[in-house]
């Protein structure tokens, strides 16, 4: 029978932040953080991952306030890093691992033989409270000059501990430019404020000594901002204020659950778990940086402001994540896509850079295929500036690389989106020109990839990006009806599964984790199942990293409720990975974004319930066993042969019925 007490677990308390934060596995952080937050509050250890920390680790260095989520190079982050420690406490604080406890929105540990951190985050704010175990003196030092990437400046603006104040400059991920951070933290003992004024020493250390008695709590109070100093105290005060520590994490924990019971899974507590741990980080990125009054700076430096209602993202990844995590937050979180999307245009008017600016208003990665996302987004019914989206992405065509067979597959994606979102406004001048343009990568492909040659296993051949010939072969999925008609279906299936059946195929990576939807594409919906479901339990080889291959393969699961939780070098890459996870498990993917609809196969929780908004409710049901043969794909008692199912049919609600049966022995 059921246990009442798990049933009765909200989705956050399932989440373990853990996963993913060991070594190269993921490449994440059990930081507080609420839904797209710009604070990830928690632990920098020795050694670290690229987010600052390693589940291994028993040295601990601080407490900092940001960071990426899995997305490679040496990260980026570890602002304001904070410390507490006994004046006569020798060597390097000591972790107690026991006692080490993260959950959506909050985390603890007790250090140096019982000191207790505990800390909640908000969206631009974050409390930080040391409670002491015994009487002395202890000594608490605010590092402005920490980083995961290059520091590039630092500066104090005010050194009270009622209102501490720097100023911030830091490389982005990749070093490819930087970010300018605004804070101001507030110092508390026992709840109050103390009135003193820290020192400023070598490399611009801020410290204060304090007299401690035992059971003694000293609060860091932190507020960012992209704007200024005043914007940053205007966070923390509108965002913490006098509340208690418990009531901020409480706050925090409510909204993950509002957000995260959009879709409600029914089945074994682990995978459930698991599920929810996957949306969880789904739901970190892009970051929402308007301050309370509404001002945010853009990602030319400029200061500007929110219309009442609307909120500023940014810290995109979006080479990592345009091809699945924005088409989730698309399907359950329409309303915030709405906000991305504005977001995503303005990078265009800004003059965007396919990485950063040197003028960036939080931590980012890179903006490639930003023109993809915004037509996907505008096909699915969000609202987008459509005709500024396509001024924007027609001067962003002559700015894109196109040199190496990888970089003309990807241009085209982005002329064939701009042509399709031409068409969709009537400009049948533009449509024209990019279709022809998007087009002009055939005649490379049927020479490179149709065939790969001897080096069409080694990664980076011909100067490919992080995967090989085999793995970009499949991915013009814009132009799969006319790879269809050159090939051939049949040939095409069949390289298909020799791509499979060789080990060629690479889940560590994004250039190819479309392909195992491809077969229900060119209609066969078995080897769909088959496949995703080995990848979803299963532990398979993981031959590949981004710069070559392993000698001897990484054989595991590649998504796992544990601290490994993924595969050896495979990054979540700001949710592109978990993002995969869930749409595997619903039993949906969005094959080729731009087009508003996706390929079926049988999901992993024989039930599954999603709030779509505006009172409209989706319930996909898996009749027959998990591992069996997939028979027929219903909706609303509607057969889909070609299990396949259109954005706005789902969007109306009702029932997805997958049936499968027993296979033959």
């Amino acid at each position: 029978m059921a246990n009442p007490a798990a049933a009765r677990e909200t989705p956050a308390e399932l989440v373990d932040p853990f996963v993913g934060s060991l070594a190269d596995f993921g490449q994440l952080s059990p930081a507080a953080v609420a839904p797209f937050g710009m604070v990830q509050l928690g632990p920098d250890t020795s050694p670290a991952n690229h987010a600052g920390y390693d589940y291994a680790a028993t040295a601990l260095l601080g407490f900092s306030h940001t960071r990426g989520v899995g997305v490679g190079c040496g990260g980026a982050g570890g602002d304001l890093i904070i410390s507490l420690r006994y004046a006569d406490q020798p060597g390097a604080s000591a972790l107690d691992k026991a006692s080490e406890a993260a959950r959506p929105g909050t985390y603890r540990v007790r250090y140096d033989g019982g000191i207790l951190a505990e800390m909640a985050a908000t969206r631009g704010a974050g409390v930080l409270r040391f409670t002491l175990p015994r009487a002395g003196t202890v000594d608490l030092r605010v590092d402005p000059r920490h980083s995961y990437s290059k520091r590039l400046a630092a500066r104090w603006e005010s050194l009270t501990s009622d209102d501490l104040r720097a100023d911030l400059v830091a490389g982005t991920v990749c070093d490819a430019g930087a970010y300018h951070l605004h804070s101001a933290s507030q110092i508390r003992v026992n709840g109050r404020l103390i009135h003193q004024r820290l020192s400023a020493g070598p490399a611009d250390l801020a410290t204060l000594k304090l007299v401690a008695r035992a059971g003694d709590t000293v609060e860091v109070r932190t507020g960012l901002s992209s704007v200024d100093g005043a914007g940053a105290a205007m966070t923390r005060d509108r965002e913490i204020g006098g509340r208690s520590l418990a009531a901020v994490a409480a706050d925090t924990r409510a909204r993950w659950n509002r957000i995260l019971r959009r879709i409600v899974p029914s089945g074994p507590r682990e995978r459930r778990a698991l599920f929810y741990t996957s949306l969880y980080r789904v739901m970190e990125t892009p970051v929402a940086i308007t301050d309370p009054d509404g001002r945010y700076r853009d990602s030319n430096g400029q200061v500007m402001t929110s219309p009442a209602g609307e909120t500023h993202f940014t810290n995109w990844s979006l080479w990592d994540n345009y091809r699945t995590q924005l088409p989730l937050l698309a399907l359950v979180q329409p309303e915030r896509s709405a906000d991305i999307a504005r977001s995503l245009v303005a990078l265009y008017a800004a003059g965007k850079p396919q990485w950063s600016t040197r003028n960036e208003p939080f931590l980012t990665v890179r903006t490639e295929h930003a023109g993809i996302a915004l037509l996907d987004l505008y096909r699915k019914g969000v609202a987008v500036d459509a005709n500024a989206a396509l001024a924007g992405m027609v001067a962003d065509s002559d700015r894109l690389k196109r040199g190496t067979p990888d970089e003309q597959i990807e241009a085209a994606y982005d002329d064939w989106a701009t042509a399709e979102l031409a068409r969709d406004l009537g400009r049948a001048d533009v449509a024209t020109t990019f279709t022809a343009k998007a087009r002009s990568y055939r005649a490379m492909w049927r020479s490179v990839f149709e065939v790969p040659g001897a080096d069409g296993d080694i990664v980076k051949a011909r100067g490919l990006y992080q995967g090989t010939l085999w793995q970009y072969r499949w991915a013009p999925v814009f132009d799969l009806p006319w790879m269809t008609e050159t090939v051939g279906r049949d040939r095409l299936l069949k390289q298909l599964h020799h791509f499979f059946d060789a080990g060629l195929f690479n889940m560590t990576n994004e250039p190819d984790i479309q392909v195992p939807w491809m077969f229900a594409a060119l209609g066969e919906p078995q080897a769909t199942a088959d496949s995703v479901r080995t990848i979803l339990t299963k532990p398979i080889a993981h031959p590949y990293t981004n710069s070559g291959k392993l000698p001897v393969p990484f054989v595991g699961r590649s998504f796992a409720l544990s601290p490994q939780g993924f595969a050896d070098g495979m990054d979540d890459d700001a949710g592109g990975m978990t993002a995969w996870y869930v749409f595997a498990t619903l039993g949906l993917y969005p094959l080729v974004p731009g087009e508003p609809w996706y390929m079926l196969t049988v999901p992993a929780f024989e039930r599954i319930r999603l709030d779509l908004g505006n009172g409209r409710r989706l319930t996909i049901r898996r009749v027959g066993p998990e591992g069996g043969a997939i028979v027929q794909a219903r909706f609303n008692g509607r057969d889909l042969p070609q299990f396949r199912l259109t954005h706005g049919d789902l969007l109306r609600g009702g029932e997805l019925t997958i049936t499968t049966s027993l296979r033959a022995a």
